[in-house]
């Protein structure tokens, strides 16, 4: 690629945002910015395209965007021979910009566009794009990414994410495409005048809660738990929704995060909009420190992911985990369900394979099928997909992954902040009423099963040379499998690229039914494991550590001691 030339074309052509224009010329002879912007193109993959805002071919902007649907366009009308997209946006600086430029891409196309009037959490776009039937979605959003980002997350047809093969497909497509000559795009304001683009109606949203309300374990028993909430939508999406459903339920006494409330893409008091991490919860905390509620709910920007704090026993708040928020749901729906006679036959709870292996306890004790997927809320989506293709969807109850993100029902095929925030809720009230805290819920599963500790390590691993650094470790592992990890003796190993599950005991080799992926699973004595997974777009390899101790403090040594052993197995400083 000639870089100035790109840049030089930029300039000629990008003259429809005046930021751009701005850019482009500050940085006219500064040969690293411009190498920066145009040494590679952001690369559409399975999770859409995501990438800094900003002028050229390496950043998110309207030229970008258009490239993108362009290119989704086309395989829309090839595989369907027309089409309908519905699109949405979050908080993220310009999100509305990029809706509305897609959008006219589409039209342009002859595509049917449903668009929302404002912005909207991403499980409403993957409801949007089963209501009405479309044949894609896009949903403008960077997730928890700081405030620099945005992205396009892309939708198939059921409303999950795309797949490996549909999101291969769309980028080759837009790989043919020269982004300024090759785009179509149509006038917008003439577009909804023709009703080639149509603004979603507010009934929609109420179909959608509707089917939120479904979800509910026990209905009415809010009303009377006298629940203090505080909330913080972390500036994005969840605001409207969230407090609805919440009221909807009967939980009333809810005080917002003020600095939090409103859509704000600078995240000024949360450079980092993610409730995985305390520092985005530190405004919430400190509110509850004056309001002393029973729990804190957190909704990462686009709402599709919620972190919960509890008020623990000495009156201070408690960080619960995703992988612990996700197994007392679990237990929650599960033991209620059980207990009230309305658990289908066969029931069906999904999580992915880094997520916690408390969860297979639970399923033991209830008598619930567990599926373990690869890393991804898609693969959750594709187990309803495969249900309800079967007719058995309703045998679904729930799936999580690690990460805070929950799904209850099938009505969206995408992880939801808004039904997981309403179970939570609900559940909180059920133990109140029973004068048990959410803190002393998970320590009671904890001393029912033992002590589940999941630690997640990252190793960095720079430029070139780090790739291979990476594909070396993870060849050696394969030709090398430790026969144990510290203290504890390897008992059975899953590789996910090979798809071979080999059970030390027995000898026995089973194949394993999940899509390729580079992943390394050792089960270990003790129901202790580590997962050795590279990440695919940047240079980094995780170590997810399970460790089982009779406490947390004995979890923790056990913990520290896998993964000492660990990097030196693999050679990991």
């Amino acid at each position: 690629m000639d870089i100035m030339k790109e840049y030089n074309e930029w300039c000629k052509n990008a003259v429809d945002d005046k930021d751009l224009i701005s850019e482009l010329e500050s940085i006219k002879n500064d040969e690293n910015e411009i190498h920066e912007r145009f040494y590679t193109s952001l690369k559409f993959g399975t999770a859409g395209l995501r990438g800094i805002i900003g002028a050229g071919t390496n950043r998110m902007n309207i030229y970008v965007v258009r490239q993108a649907t362009q290119g989704l366009a086309n395989y829309v009308l090839s595989k369907y021979g027309k089409g309908a997209v519905a699109i949405s946006h979050d908080s993220r600086i310009k999100a509305d910009l990029f809706m509305i430029e897609a959008a006219r891409v589409l039209a342009a196309n002859g595509i049917k566009v449903y668009i929302t009037k404002e912005l909207q959490p991403t499980p409403v776009l993957s409801y949007l794009v089963r209501y009405f039937k479309c044949q894609a979605g896009i949903m403008i959003t960077a997730s928890h990414n700081p405030a620099a980002y945005n992205g396009y997350k892309a939708y198939g047809e059921d409303g999950c994410q795309m797949t490996d093969m549909a999101a291969t497909a769309v980028y080759d497509e837009i790989c043919k495409l020269n982004i300024f000559e090759d785009v179509k795009t149509a006038d917008f304001d003439s577009s909804v005048e023709s009703g080639m683009i149509e603004y979603v109606d507010e009934s929609v949203y109420d179909s959608y809660l509707e089917k939120v309300m479904e979800q509910q374990v026990n209905p009415g028993i809010c009303k009377d738990a006298n629940l203090k909430v505080v909330y913080t939508p972390l500036n994005g999406t969840g605001n409207k929704l969230v407090r609805k459903v919440l009221s909807n339920i009967g939980v009333k006494d809810i005080t917002v995060v003020k600095e939090q409330e409103l859509p704000d893409g600078n995240f000024t008091t949360c450079p980092y909009p993610n409730p995985e991490i305390k520092e985005a919860l530190e405004k919430g905390l400190e509110l509850c420190k004056k309001e002393q509620p029973d729990l804190l709910l957190a909704t990462d920007p686009d709402a599709d992911r919620v972190g919960i704090a509890v008020k623990d026993y000495d009156g201070s708040y408690r960080l619960i985990t995703g992988n612990e928020n996700g197994a007392m749901l679990t237990n929650y729906i599960l033991s209620c369900k059980k207990s009230s006679g309305t658990l289908p036959e066969k029931p069906v709870v999904v999580k992915t394979i880094v997520t916690t292996k408390l969860v297979n306890k639970l399923c033991e004790k209830y008598g619930c099928e567990l599926k373990n997927v690869l890393t991804g809320f898609k693969y959750i989506g594709e187990v309803i997909l495969n249900l309800e293709n079967n007719n058995e969807e309703n045998r679904y109850l729930f799936g999580f992954e690690e990460s805070y993100g929950y799904l209850s029902g099938t009505y969206v095929r995408d992880k939801d902040a808004v039904v997981a925030s309403m179970l939570v809720c609900e559940m909180a009230a059920y133990y109140k009423k029973q004068g048990k805290s959410l803190a002393e819920v998970i320590d009671g599963l904890y001393e029912e099963f033992g002590y589940y500790l999941n630690k997640t390590y990252s190793f960095e691993f720079e430029g070139a040379a780090g790739m291979q650094k990476m594909a070396d470790i993870m060849s050696g592992a394969r030709d090398n499998m430790p026969s144990s990890v510290g203290e504890y003796k390897v008992v059975k190993v899953s590789d996910y690229l090979l798809k071979k599950e080999n059970d030390i005991s027995t000898g026995e080799i089973s194949h394993i039914e999940l899509p390729k992926s580079n992943v390394i699973s050792l089960n270990l004595e003790g129901d202790n494991a580590v997962v050795i997974r590279p990440s695919g777009t940047e240079p980094k390899i995780k170590l997810y550590i399970t460790s089982v101790g009779k406490d947390k403090a004995n979890a923790e040594a056990i913990c520290n001691n896998l993964v000492n052993s660990a990097k030196e197995i693999l050679g990991i400083e």
